[in-house]
């Protein structure tokens, strides 16, 4: 049984999307992704134009004539979200809490997901595993999906992404598209993140608050962990302070996002007071261009 309350949120959020998916991503979605999950077929003599990455050097070599790899595009995808629902998530200074958006995103791209006849998995963590939904096709499972993310009431405080990212590569074999969903408080993920994305299509997606990256001037303040309860006193009052904030957070995000980078991650950044689905949109047609 779910309240009242969560019922709405969750009828809420799948009217918006259900309108996201049908006026705005419609395509989208499938031209960025359907197509990019192959499998080996054969293996054909090569022919002049064909791609010389695609060679068998191993079959060349045994045969004394060149031969290609060829592929078949799968028929459907298995979409994964990763998402970091620790005690940081639960925070929002404006509109949304940062567990919310990932509630919506996840439930955007999961019904975009479905109309394409692909499966959605979970993986809900905070510096354990939590919850594991293993991947299924239908509206059903998305809003399931849904649900649980949006009362999902954490049993530990604390992040841990890598421990999220090898159970993934435990429990997914065969190449899947996951989304990590994670404000990315966290240390000691890089390597992780980069031997998962060598064998998946793996998208950071990061949630920041807008009071994440700048206070305003209220005078003496509290600050408190919310995974850890440590708190301290500043004086937001002055500018120094201010600006001592805005240049760390500016450079925590700055730095993420070169880390992705360099991995040949991609990434989406979000903020709970803007619109979502431009960001993703702009992400859709990013991968397009490139593809091209």
């Amino acid at each position: 049984m779910i309240n009242s309350e969560l019922a709405a949120k969750i009828r809420t959020i799948r009217i918006y999307t259900n309108k996201a998916v049908n006026d705005i991503l419609a395509g989208e979605y499938e031209s960025v992704f359907k197509g990019r999950g192959m499998e080996f077929d054969e293996v054909r003599a090569y022919q002049p134009g064909d791609d010389i990455r695609t060679i068998d050097w191993n079959v060349t070599a045994r045969t004394g004539h060149p031969y290609i790899k060829q592929y078949v595009e799968e028929r459907e995808l298995t979409i994964f979200f990763l998402v970091d629902l620790s005690a940081s998530g639960a925070f929002g200074s404006e509109q949304r809490l940062k567990n919310e958006v990932a509630a919506e995103l996840c439930a955007l791209l999961a019904f975009s997901a479905i109309k394409n006849n692909d499966k959605v998995g979970l993986v809900a963590f905070t510096d354990t595993v939590e919850l594991f939904i293993p991947p299924k096709k239908g509206t059903t499972h998305v809003l399931r999906l849904i649900r649980e993310i949006l009362s999902f009431s954490p049993e530990r405080g604390g992040t841990n992404i890598a421990a999220s990212l090898h159970f993934f590569g435990r429990i997914s074999r065969k190449r899947s598209v996951a989304f990590l969903v994670s404000d990315f408080i966290d240390q000691d993920f890089f390597i992780p993140m980069r031997i998962i994305a060598r064998r998946h299509d793996l998208i950071a997606v990061s949630i920041t608050d807008p009071r994440e990256r700048e206070l305003p001037a209220a005078g003496l303040i509290e600050l408190e962990d919310a995974e850890t309860g440590k708190r301290i006193t500043i004086d937001s009052s002055s500018p120094e302070v201010r600006r001592a904030f805005a240049a760390s957070a500016a450079r925590r995000l700055s730095d993420l996002a070169g880390q992705f980078a360099a991995m040949g991650v991609d990434h989406i950044p979000l903020q709970t007071n803007q619109d979502y689905v431009l960001d993703l949109v702009r992400f859709f047609r990013m991968r397009e261009r490139r593809r091209r």
